[in-house]
């Protein structure tokens, strides 16, 4: 397989659009690496110059310790699985897969071999003679994913391939796509908008907005310890809660301080913060942390709020909330009490929370 090193890198259109922004990362040999952001953030524009698809501005990419800036993208000895198959109607899933080993003169025994080995990696032997007006989305994409594998690339490149999919195919993909990943012990780059598919595949996720990096870590490290606001609202679902305040010292005590709600923060201990009273922050809590009156963790901090929706997902619930302006969702088990459209006290673990600077986002604690 392959080492991928993103150096400085760096996508300017015409007109100065900048797509990507000088990042650097190195995607390391057999490793899964997923690029994850909202539309625009540049993680598709960057799958595109890894693949010799677009040019690159500024900035060095290397496959094996080998520049390949200028590398025409079939020389690279990558494979690349699109969004929408990319698949020739008139053709029978078997004559997809070789298509790409026909146009080399690969030899027919040799394209048999590879054709069938791929089918059997991904179970789809009973469509080899099929078209793709005859198959689900989901065989369709197997078959593009079988196209890549019989190419026996050093690298593999997916952009948004489950995107046309849906919830249940999805699913089922995800845990197809990691399979393949262990059996052909493959170094992937993978694109998505989705940070669900984004935390059940990758080894290391790199989060990007605005074609600039945001944070890379693997996904727990990810979850548990977001540099910044955002990386902290993008990554988890549902999405980080977030509750706009300042710091303010009262009797020697730091207290996040909301109109009429304040939390005392010296019991975790803070004296970093002391620089950032009477500045404005957010404090920030996840779902699961945030408890109700029979669950409360002992130390919780009471925040009183109006409930305007619950939606019950079997053995939990969501329960959405206002509070002072921020929506709070909370995720309680599906035999709490909580009732719509009345007024009760959700319990915060203050020991689970963050704390952000308003103005930059960058993470406090």
């Amino acid at each position: 397989m392959a080492e991928v090193q993103i150096k400085n890198i760096s996508k300017i259109y015409k007109g100065g659009s900048h797509a990507v922004k000088n990042i650097s990362f190195t995607v390391k040999d057999k490793e899964f690496v997923v690029l994850v952001g909202p539309s625009g953030c540049g993680k598709s524009t960057t799958l595109r110059m890894i693949a010799g698809l677009e040019e690159i501005t500024e900035g060095s990419l290397l496959i094996d310790d080998e520049v390949v800036n200028d590398l025409p993208s079939g020389e690279r000895k990558l494979s690349m699985v699109f969004q929408n198959y990319a698949l020739y109607p008139h053709m029978t899933a078997y004559e997809n897969m070789a298509f790409g080993l026909k146009i080399s003169k690969t030899p027919k025994a040799e394209i048999k071999e590879r054709v069938n080995h791929a089918a059997d990696i991904l179970n789809i032997q009973d469509l080899l003679q099929k078209k793709p007006g005859n198959m689900s989305g989901g065989q369709r994409q197997r078959v593009a994913i079988g196209r890549a594998i019989v190419r026996r690339p050093k690298l593999f490149l997916f952009d948004e391939p489950l995107s046309n999919l849906d919830a249940e195919l999805r699913t089922k993909m995800r845990i197809e796509i990691a399979k393949l990943h262990q059996t052909l012990a493959a170094t992937i780059v993978y694109v998505t908008h989705d940070q669900i598919e984004a935390m059940t595949l990758g080894n290391r996720i790199v989060v990007m907005k605005d074609g600039q990096i945001m944070q890379i870590a693997a996904p727990m490290d990810l979850y548990l310890n977001p540099k910044n606001k955002f990386v902290a609202g993008f990554i988890g679902s549902p999405s980080m809660n977030f509750l706009s305040g300042i710091v303010l010292e009262k009797n020697g005590n730091l207290l996040f301080k909301q109109k009429s709600w304040e939390a005392d923060l010296s019991p975790l201990n803070l004296q970093s913060l002391k620089k950032f009273i009477g500045k404005k922050v957010n404090l920030g809590i996840r779902a699961e942390n945030i408890h109700p009156i029979e669950h409360q963790p002992q130390n919780a901090v009471p925040i009183t709020v109006n409930i305007s929706g619950i939606e019950l997902l079997g053995s939990e619930k969501l329960v959405y909330a206002n509070h002072q302006g921020n929506q709070l969702i909370a995720k309680f088990p599906a035999t709490t009490t909580a009732v719509n459209y009345t007024k009760i006290n959700f319990y915060l673990n203050l020991e689970k929370t963050f704390l952000f600077e308003a103005e930059t986002g960058q993470r406090l604690f």
